[in-house]
């Protein structure tokens, strides 16, 4: 059961990836497995239950991939950014199927917009949490780590789907390094100003 399970994600994983929503449905992915449809019921209640675990697949595989180059690159958060960065660029260019199940077609189904908005918040608090206890906490109430997480999980997605599309014409690398100064200099920019509104606050 295992193993038909496996087979089922990866034919999804394939169809989703290059056909899109119009060719994934579970008769193209029991075809594509080479399975009887009643096997895809013993794993699956429906296709959106699939797609879905196609997806939390593709998400726990890059996450452990990142955490995995941010460790290995130090405590210096230049050196962090850049193999974080690295490691999603990565990711999607070595497999462009996975760029557009996780960027593109996650927005064609409401069960996995869901998971991806889930996917989102979750990053976003990873983010804030991560910045905290490397770089130091905000005073309480402080907003800005927050917001600077959002614009970095929000702005990779974009970052990385405009990338793939041709959209920017950058080589990897020039990519990598100029996003990682982008992000850098924001988080700069985050702390000046939680620290002049810790000396001066807000009367709203």
């Amino acid at each position: 059961m295992a193993e038909r399970r496996t087979l089922l994600l990866d034919a999804a994983f394939d169809l989703l990836g290059t056909e899109g929503w119009a060719g994934t449905t579970v008769r193209a992915v029991c075809h594509e497995a080479r399975l009887n449809p009643r096997y895809f019921y013993e794993s699956f209640p429906d296709l959106d239950a699939l797609v879905v675990a196609v997806y939390d697949r593709l998400i726990a595989q890059l996450g452990a991939a990142v955490m995995t180059a941010v460790a290995d690159a130090g405590d210096d958060p230049g050196d962090q950014t850049r193999a974080a960065l690295r490691c999603i660029v990565d990711f999607v260019d070595e497999d462009r199927r996975r760029g557009r199940v996780l960027y593109v077609e996650a927005l064609g189904n409401e069960a996995l917009n869901r998971r991806r908005l889930e996917t989102a918040h979750l990053l976003v608090t990873t983010v804030e949490q991560h910045a905290a206890a490397t770089q130091g906490a905000l005073p309480a109430g402080e907003p800005i780590g927050r917001i600077g997480a959002a614009l970095l999980v929000g702005g990779a997605g974009e970052l990385v789907v405009a990338w793939l599309d041709g959209r920017i014409d950058v080589d990897r690398d020039q990519l990598v390094d100029d996003a990682a100064e982008l992000l850098l200099a924001m988080g700069e920019a985050a702390a000046r100003l939680a620290a002049r509104r810790a000396k001066a606050p807000s009367t709203r």
